[in-house]
């Protein structure tokens, strides 16, 4: 897939995987708008780019707010051709108890940012990509989506059903869409705001875009980024084990 030339869109692309994404999408000659909440760190994360790039201030856990993003793009960025749906969080439980911690309102935040969101650009926003001559949607999954961790609960559901999401349109592009191409981009775990204070050997974030912009280029529509190759191959010849693995994290 060309890059050069295309007007990209990354959810979260002011920090972390998505930062790290957008930079490099703008490397190789992409035009780059950023989705985001914070104002200041999203300044500073177009001031990175090597090329044209713009920005877009939203709360993606808003339903109001992802409706309004659809809408803004469909008038500022018609050409749109490249959608990343990276921005999400990771609300994590007790390692012991039962219910939702007092949690209830984050866990339904997290559910909307992390599946509603993608949901609602994609579909939203797909009028607009498939009038290009080669377009993508590339959501950022995670090897948690294939074997959950006890304390996320909820952020390996959504994972889950982002995977699931991807494949059922990837379908409806097949038969009414062919121009784009629908991405998985499996994530490690890597060094990011999210895993902050957390132990274990951790992927940079620069590496991990670096997979998913290699993946673009080769068109491929799984991208397995770093250890996630094994958990694949794993999960597949003894789910049990692999889950039996990432069961505490």
């Amino acid at each position: 897939m060309r890059l050069e030339g295309k007007t990209a869109l990354v959810t979260g692309g002011n920090a972390g995987i998505g930062l790290e994404i957008a930079r490099q999408l703008s490397r190789q000659g992409a035009r780059i708008v950023v989705v985001a909440r914070n104002l200041q760190r999203t300044d500073e994360a177009l001031a990175m780019m090597q090329g044209p790039a713009e920005a877009i201030q939203a709360d993606l856990s808003r339903a109001d707010e992802q409706d309004r993003i659809v809408v803004e793009v469909e008038r500022r960025w018609p050409s749109l051709a490249i959608l990343v749906n990276n921005a999400g969080v990771q609300i994590n439980l007790p390692e012991v108890g039962i219910g939702a911690a007092g949690m209830m309102d984050a866990l339904r935040s997290e559910v909307d940012l992390n599946l509603t969101a993608p949901i609602t650009l994609s579909l939203g926003l797909m009028p607009i990509l498939a009038r290009q001559p080669e377009a993508a949607i590339v959501n950022i999954s995670s090897g948690l989506a294939l074997a959950p961790k006890r304390t996320a609960p909820v952020y390996c559901a959504t994972k889950a059903g982002l995977r699931t999401f991807r494949q059922a349109l990837r379908y409806r592009c097949e038969d009414a869409a062919t121009s784009v191409m629908v991405v998985d981009a499996v994530m490690a775990y890597v060094d990011t705001d999210m895993t902050r204070g957390r132990d274990g050997a951790k992927m940079s974030a620069a590496a991990a875009a670096q997979a998913v912009i290699n993946g673009l280029l080769n068109e491929r529509k799984e991208i397995w980024v770093g250890k996630t190759r094994l958990l694949r191959i794993l999960h597949r010849l003894s789910p049990a084990i692999a889950c039996r693995i990432l069961r505490n994290g």
